[in-house]
């Protein structure tokens, strides 16, 4: 672009004419002053109030230009988390674990079911294998792919159950260990 900066600033439209001329004005007789005082040798003039309004412009459209970059970079960055995880679970889902035993599962608050057999069930229980959401649906995978599923996105595995025997007290749990609660009844 050839020109003046007031004429670039004018084409762009951050100042109209009257405050270009009054600018150009302004350093005119600043730098006649200047000339004046210091006999003949020019100062670095300062900077006029166009000049500082565009220096504004530029430095407000770098921090925006800079924020829509790092938003752009995250949502690659949890892109590139989302395939990886489908490629995960795709890799080690479990094949054929259809059976006769209901395993009931909260997702949510919604409550789900899958048919398993009755060693998938088993592991599901004792939580060597995991439930993940996966293509609007739920899959079974071990708990080695859960755990590098966990540090992308917690959010695509289902939770475990609320087996938690760390809650009970030491008391109670001598009393109830004589009373094992099955994880489904069959009847």
């Amino acid at each position: 672009m050839a020109g003046s900066l007031f004429d670039q600033l004018k084409n762009v439209g951050l100042i109209d004419e009257q405050k270009a001329r009054k600018a150009k004005k302004d350093k005119h007789q600043q730098a006649k002053q200047n000339k004046s005082q210091k006999g003949g040798k020019h100062a670095d003039p300062a900077l006029s109030d166009t000049a500082r309004q565009a220096a504004e412009v530029a430095r407000q459209k770098a921090d925006r230009d800079r924020q829509l970059n790092l938003e752009r970079q995250q949502q690659q960055e949890k892109k590139a988390a989302q395939a990886e995880i489908r490629q995960i679970i795709a890799a080690n889902r479990l094949q054929d674990i259809t059976g006769n035993r209901i395993f009931w599962f909260a997702d949510g608050q919604w409550l789900k079911s899958l048919s398993v057999r009755p060693e998938i069930q088993q592991r599901l229980a004792t939580g060597s294998l995991r439930i993940a959401s996966f293509e609007r649906g739920y899959v079974v995978i071990p708990q080695v792919a859960a755990e590098k599923i966990l540090q992308r996105d917690p959010s695509a595995l289902i939770p475990p159950g609320c087996d938690d025997a760390s809650k009970i007290p030491e008391g109670d749990r001598d009393y109830y260990a004589g009373f094992p609660v099955p994880d489904d009844l069959g009847w």
